[in-house]
């Protein structure tokens, strides 16, 4: 969901991003709309070329090198009318180093909802270069996100103010304000894009990604999801299970959570690696620039800084200041890998000594604010897709009764992600389900990874994924690390097993722990 509701995207791709820039200063369609029985010609054969610079909306950058080339499938806007309005999606690909050995196609899915695989890819193509030896390495921008009829709301400018507004109203005024920002960001969204928006949700996109499947050429979809593109691919292995090939689901979603029952997922998961976080800095005695002995004495000061910028806000980058609200969530940028923790602890430090650009750095790799003040569409894509998705439309007074369990689970993060309840309240499109449906008996198995640290997919949503695609399709493998994710971790034992998947075909033993002790 939208400013309140952190987005659970891939940790190497923000990690990528932040190191090189920012540092140095629920099925689609509503309820309504979403059907699929339709049957649509076979998708023709992908005209593949040259690819551009990314847009604005893909988050801006340079044109990927030559060894990339994209394309453009277009996609019926509405399944139930097959023969209809179609849209753009956009692809990219880099082709198998050994085409004698070419096992055919990996679509992945970095996450969001909301990320743009088209601009992900190619920077985070390295941590894949084992599976590109036989695979094609492709991903594409979801419907409604970056190249794909991207779903866009307020101007950057207002997008600015948006998330710099107070995130944990305390008083009547500030509940207010705080319900008006809202509502005025759901009517930007309507008139800009309210055609696309009963669109956009995740059972379409699961039937996009089959229509990719049969532009590709490939008789079953083999695919790696990270984050949100575990549900999705959750979502596409119910909807077509015999296509299934082989799949990797890691930073796994949990498809029995509700809406609320997610967001307080997160304040755990986030809390939890605050807290490992701050340990690693209690370990590392004076080396640790932060103050406080122990991990409660760390954690006791940043909710003290919360409350600081609360009553007066510090420079930040340019002429903004650094609010409550864009600390946390830049605070929590920074959990999402560990190779993010010394830029948590060095704008920490930062911000006690007055200054807030390091935190807002992070906070506007979040938001997907680049150094031009220009926003990618991740945040409106992660709104319109989470609404088109969830049904959960919480009243004022449900939100606010469910706050005092956000803050137990979380000093840090509990208000944020408790007031967030609130962001598909009025949106224009009704939601498809409470939870989706990931049951796929009859798939191929799928290699389903949990993440003991993770802090935006909790690690028991792994278990529960696997439960619910069914028994042998659903395969949990365990890693004992810290971030947002697995296989990036550089671990070989996960690495190892997912290699041996995909490259082999091997499956790997239900409840292997990793690094094996």
């Amino acid at each position: 969901m939208p400013r309140n509701v952190l987005r659970a995207t891939t940790a190497a791709a923000l990690a990528a991003t932040l190191l090189t820039t920012g540092a140095c200063s629920d099925g689609g369609g509503s309820g309504a709309k979403r059907t699929g029985a339709g049957a649509a010609k076979p998708a023709k054969p992908l005209s593949w070329g040259g690819c551009s610079a990314p847009t604005a909306a893909q988050g801006g950058g340079q044109a990927p090198g030559q060894d990339w080339e994209c394309a453009t499938l277009d996609v019926p806007l509405d399944y139930a009318q097959p023969e209809g309005e179609t849209i753009p999606i956009a692809l990219i690909r880099a082709k198998a180093r050994k085409k004698a050995e070419r096992l055919g196609s990996l679509v992945f899915n970095f996450g969001g909802p909301g990320g743009s695989g088209i601009s992900t890819l190619p920077g985070a193509a390295k941590e894949y270069e084992a599976l590109r030896a036989r695979y094609d390495l492709v991903s594409f921008d979801p419907r409604g996100v970056g190249r794909s009829v991207p779903v866009l709301c307020e101007s950057d400018r207002q997008l600015d103010a948006y998330y710099a507004q107070d995130s944990s109203p305390s008083t009547p005024a500030e509940e207010k304000a705080y319900v008006d920002g809202i509502r005025t960001y759901q009517k930007a969204c309507q008139a800009r894009s309210g055609k696309v928006l009963p669109y956009v949700g995740t059972d379409n996109a699961a039937r996009d990604l089959d229509r990719i499947r049969q532009a590709l050429g490939d008789e079953k979809l083999n695919y790696f999801g990270i984050s949100y593109g575990t549900e999705l691919g959750g979502v596409y292995a119910h909807l077509f299970p015999k296509n299934v090939g082989r799949a990797v689901f890691d930073a796994v979603v949990d498809p029995t959570k509700d809406a609320r029952q997610s967001a307080l997922g997160q304040a755990k998961g986030f809390q939890l690696a605050l807290g490992n976080f701050a340990q690693d800095c209690v370990n590392r005695g004076d080396e640790c620039r932060l103050q406080g002995s122990t991990v409660k004495e760390i954690e006791a000061n940043v909710t003290k800084l919360q409350k600081d910028l609360a009553a007066k806000p510090i420079p930040g980058i340019g002429g903004r200041r650094l609010t409550e609200s864009q600390a946390t969530n830049g605070i929590a940028q920074a959990l999402y890998s560990k190779e993010l923790w010394p830029l948590l602890e060095e704008g920490l430090d930062e911000a006690d000594g007055g200054q807030g650009q390091l935190l807002m750095a992070l906070s506007d790799a979040l938001n997907g604010r680049d150094q031009n003040g220009r926003y990618s569409n991740i945040g409106a894509a992660n709104t319109a897709i989470n609404c088109a998705d969830s049904k959960e439309r919480y009243t004022l007074a449900q939100t606010k009764a469910r706050l005092p369990e956000f803050r137990s689970a979380s000093p840090v993060f509990g208000d944020l992600l408790g007031w967030g309840m609130l962001s598909c309240t009025g949106w224009p499109v009704p939601g498809a389900w409470k939870t989706p449906d990931v049951s796929a008996p009859g798939a191929a198995p799928i290699v389903v990874i949990g993440n003991t640290g993770d802090p935006a997919t909790p690690y028991e949503g792994a278990r529960k994924m696997a439960e619910r695609l069914g028994k042998g399709v659903g395969v949990e493998l365990t890693y004992k690390g810290q971030g947002h994710g697995a296989y990036n971790g550089g671990d070989t034992c996960v690495q190892g097993a997912v290699n041996a998947y995909l490259l082999d075909g091997k499956v790997p033993r239900g409840g292997t722990v990793c690094p094996a002790s």
